[in-house]
């Protein structure tokens, strides 16, 4: 009696392992999708400019050239004038449940907006001028996305131009 019930509690181990493998296995069919990720940075405005401080909105198209559904909970970025670092930004719906955030369906491309803020301590006055002053024409972000499905999340790099 004693070794049906070893047999059997070495069984319930055995298929718990088998069934949480199966689940990571499902969970990574998912990852090939989540890195079809494509950013664009398709504008960027001045928003309000302080003597020391200027806020610029800016916006990521996000395309979802896969036929998986995901999210995007976080955008980290260095953001760059001209080939001069302003500094970074990060977008992020991490506090949002994963239901409440903007869905991005297969085929699809979703604008998603963020604030920037400039500090005139870290450029310096003359780039500060000519950012207040609209008279920087390249701006590139470089950064990493992190995409998010039911299963699986991915981080992938990207640079973006505008």
């Amino acid at each position: 009696m004693a070794l049906q019930s070893r047999l059997t509690v070495y069984a319930a181990i055995a298929g718990v392992l088998a069934l949480m493998g199966g689940i990571v296995y499902y969970a990574s069919l998912d990852n090939v999708s989540l890195d079809q990720v494509e950013v664009e940075l398709t504008d960027v405005t001045l928003r309000e400019s302080g003597e020391n401080e200027s806020k610029l909105t800016l916006t990521f198209l996000v395309k979802n050239s896969s036929e998986k559904i995901y999210v995007v909970p976080v955008i980290e970025y260095q953001l760059y004038g001209d080939d001069v670092l302003l500094g970074s930004g990060k977008y992020s719906t991490e506090d949002v449940a994963l239901p409440g955030r903007a869905q991005i369906f297969g085929g699809a491309e979703v604008p998603l907006k963020n604030t920037f803020i400039l500090n005139k301590s870290e450029v310096g006055s003359e780039i500060y001028q000519s950012i207040i002053n609209n008279e920087v024409t390249n701006f590139v972000a470089e950064g990493m996305i992190i995409t998010q499905s039911t299963w699986s999340v991915a981080e992938n790099e990207f640079r973006a131009e505008k």
